[in-house]
């Protein structure tokens, strides 16, 4: 346990280096700019009082600093405890019922630890490396250890002159780093030390999912846009991806894809599971993974449709898409299932429904109705394929198919988004916040290529990243349990104890 400590201190001194030297002293929210600037007057001289005092009563009085809406603040609080919810034990009960037996608590002992792991984390450095203005890959240090934020800091929205208190949206970001470090769990579960996960999870989220949620989500916000120069000012400040002009309402990019190469690259690195492909590995328990199932699909209207960060109209088309595509992608996959196989299983409808949910995420704000059901249907046949066709020509022992799943349906879902947020195919077009209104023109072609840039560049870096990760962990501690350890279960072995008397 030592050298997992010291592992983890070198680390995190490696990126509190980088932050250092790429930190800039751009405010976080144009918000957050205006109430520092307007704290920095002086009282003026007496002998220029009248002056003074014609000049002001010449100028107009400066606009109050916005204040968080009740209902606002009160709507992000739930979809807060909504992703919570998807991920304790939302989709821990939905991983624990696909192992067998023997390795059930070690799956929802990951999962919950790594999600403790993740938010202590996020308080610490996450949020300042993610939602601060840095450089195009990686913020800054300006909020280390929330410096600077009290329950009266604000945090823009999407709206000119809407905000949300900054610990609200800290705590929304949170569990999205959480839950996807967990998704990574399932593809080499069952045979990986505990220890091993905790501290591989620890340097992907530092190394991964930091720099690809800036890359995707930092902006300066909708304030700082006046006109064209200042919209030229806001881009080069943004994250790469955002600069570029992806479209990625709520994860597809950060969240799925991110996490279902990082899975990929370690059920390669790490090998098959002793007796995969000879031995029965079926699920011990679908009852659990139909509660887990279920609690995804619950906790997802929080993530889709709390990723507008108001309770408006938006926020009403996201939670409406989440519903429509993950029934339509449920509906497809068993339909599909039916057809292939002669009969359509329990499993196969909740893994439908898990891949309507991922595929929806990058496009639901950003897409009508119809739009989201056409994704369901194709998420729903492509995911199927995914798991089994695909799973098949790569060779490698994905547990819990992740990629397959996540790994599939978020990059159907981001190419897509390009093709049906097209206002002549019923979807909203992009926002021109210079104009205040929905850009003129669209161009599906031109979307596509840029959604397509968006899922190379997470593909390539969660990849790359992940491979250094998982060589870095199996150096110091080793990433494999023993093949006695292994046979016996990991429940045993890793916790000793067991969900299931004998």
């Amino acid at each position: 346990m030592k050298r997992v400590f010291a592992s983890l201190i070198v680390s995190l001194g490696m990126v509190f280096a980088a932050g250092v030297a790429t930190s800039t002293a751009y405010a976080d929210t144009p918000a957050a700019a205006a109430v520092q600037a307007g704290a920095t007057g002086a009282a003026p001289a007496a002998p220029a009082a009248s002056a003074q005092a014609a000049a002001s009563a010449a100028a107009p009085a400066a606009a109050p600093a916005p204040v968080p809406n009740k209902g606002d603040t009160a709507w992000m609080t739930v979809s807060t405890l909504l992703v919570l919810l998807m991920t304790v034990p939302g989709l821990a009960l939905f991983y624990g019922g696909l192992v067998r037996s023997k390795n059930m608590l070690s799956i929802l002992m990951q999962v919950f630890v790594v999600t403790c792991a993740v938010y202590v984390l996020w308080a610490i450095y996450g949020y300042s490396l993610s939602f601060t203005a840095g450089n195009p890959f990686i913020g800054s240090f300006d909020k280390l250890f929330f410096k600077g934020m009290t329950p009266d800091s604000i945090a823009a929205t999407f709206s000119k002159g809407v905000v949300i208190p900054d610990f609200t949206f800290a705590a929304f970001q949170a569990t999205f780093a959480a839950i996807t470090c967990t998704l990574i769990i399932g593809s080499f579960a069952e045979r990986v030390k505990f220890s091993a996960v905790v501290l591989f999870c620890v340097l992907w989220f530092t190394f991964s999912y930091l720099p690809i949620a800036h890359m995707v989500w930092y902006w300066d916000g909708p304030d700082a846009i006046t006109d064209a120069a200042s919209l030229d000012v806001v881009t080069a400040n943004a994250g790469l991806l955002w600069a570029k002009g992806a479209l990625d309402f709520a994860g597809g990019t950060v969240v799925h894809i991110n996490a279902a190469i990082a899975g990929l690259v370690g059920s390669f690195v790490i090998g098959k599971r002793i007796g995969y492909g000879r031995e029965s590995m079926a699920p011990h328990n679908l009852t659990l993974t139909m509660v887990g199932a279920s609690l995804l699909w619950v906790g997802w209207f929080g993530f889709n449709a709390g990723s507008n960060l108001e309770a408006n109209g938006m926020a009403a088309l996201a939670f409406m898409n989440t519903m429509l595509a993950t029934a339509a992608a449920a509906l497809s996959w068993t339909a599909a299932e039916g057809l292939l196989k002669g009969k359509a299983s329990m499993l196969g409808a909740a893994s439908g429904a898990v891949a309507g949910l991922v595929a929806i995420t990058p496009a639901c704000g950003f897409v009508g109705p119809m739009g989201s059901i056409i994704i369901g249907l194709l998420a729903g046949v492509c995911c199927l394929w995914g798991v089994t066709g695909l799973k098949h020509m790569l060779g490698a022992d994905d547990s819990l198919d992740v990629f397959g799943v996540h790994g599939v349906g978020g990059i159907l879902g981001a190419l897509l988004t390009g093709v049906f947020a097209a206002p002549s195919l019923g979807g909203v077009g992009i926002y021109d916040y210079v104009a205040n209104a929905a850009a003129a023109e669209y161009s599906i072609s031109g979307q596509v290529w840029i959604q397509l840039q968006a899922v190379v560049v997470t593909l390539v870096w969660s990849g790359v990243v992940s491979y250094i990760c998982y060589k870095i962990v199996d150096s110091l501690i080793g990433l494999r349990v023993t093949e006695e350890e292994e046979r016996e279960g990991l429940d045993i072995s890793s916790h000793g104890e067991t969900a299931y008397t004998r």
